[in-house]
């Protein structure tokens, strides 16, 4: 005959899943945040590095034509005389929360152009990571 002890079988407890679980749980509230604060931190540094290089494409640009694109696709195909581009080596990216950037001539503050991001929400306006990234 086999003793209650041989009978039982080994493993944990449901008791002891739930805990291990609601313990996970707290450690991702924690560390969750963090992270995806990282994330939009280098998403606001990616459209900051885009701006920069449309910057770079726009001044030369105007060197070459002796004005400002009126339009960011200029940069990229244009059939102005004494162009010579593409000043973009790419066509012209989305920023990176999939929105068009926003390009105007002439900018405010009697600055020649203003180019910027609504940020992660996609409206003009807002705090935080929805907060706009402009470059004049």
């Amino acid at each position: 005959m086999k003793n209650k002890q041989s009978c039982r079988q080994s493993g944990f407890t449901m008791m002891e899943l739930l805990i291990v679980i609601v313990i996970l749980g707290l450690l991702m509230s924690l560390v969750a945040p963090k992270f995806f604060s990282k994330l939009s931190s280098s998403e606001r540094k990616i459209a900051a590095a885009q701006m920069a290089a449309f910057e770079t494409a726009i001044d030369t640009y105007r060197l070459d034509l002796g004005k400002y694109p009126t339009e960011l696709s200029q940069l990229r195909k244009s059939d102005e005389p004494r162009w010579d581009g593409p000043y973009l080596p790419k066509d012209i990216p989305l920023d990176p929360w999939g929105n068009p950037y926003i390009y105007k001539v002439p900018g405010t503050d009697n600055n020649p152009y203003e180019l910027k991001s609504y940020g992660s929400d996609g409206k003009e306006g807002g705090a935080d990571n929805n907060a706009d990234i402009i470059h004049q």
